[in-house]
């Protein structure tokens, strides 16, 4: 994809700050960190969405977080917590649409904190739940 940011990224046309590289991803330092230290895990194949990544390659986006979560740890990068956080779709505030995992180191008082809706507190009964758990089995069983 010619105008994504990412794919210029991986392929060394725009400059990075690379912590890992192979031959299907690529972690890097975020230019717009939540705190120091936070990295993007990417495939270097462009994918827009996680239904359009291989699941192959997902996975090993996983493996590079946890060992880029760990370094972390050891670093000297203030690092008290770790989230991982994968925006999937513009409604899910996906700003890059390129698949990317974000590897964020966090420490108390650090101010960042995600919003949960006005719904968060209401509790579905068994029913609701087993519903939507049936339409999404099914939908599994049909990819």
């Amino acid at each position: 994809m010619d105008d994504c940011i990412f794919c210029s990224i991986a392929k060394g046309i725009i400059p990075a700050s690379t912590v890992y590289s192979d031959e299907e991803t690529l972690a890097f330092m975020d230019i717009q960190p939540v705190n120091q230290g936070h990295i993007l895990v990417i495939p270097k194949a462009h994918a827009t969405q996680l239904s359009e990544l291989n699941p192959e390659t997902g996975g090993h986006m996983f493996k590079v977080a946890m060992k880029s979560a760990y370094a972390m740890r050891h670093s000297g990068i203030k690092c008290e917590g770790i989230n991982l956080f994968l925006a999937d779709g513009e409604a899910a505030s996906q700003d890059v649409f390129h698949v990317h995992l974000h590897v964020i180191p966090r420490f108390r008082g650090d101010g960042f904190g995600l919003k949960l809706g006005p719904n968060y507190g209401f509790k579905p009964n068994r029913k609701e739940l087993d519903d939507a758990a049936d339409k999404i089995r099914k939908a599994m069983g049909s990819l």
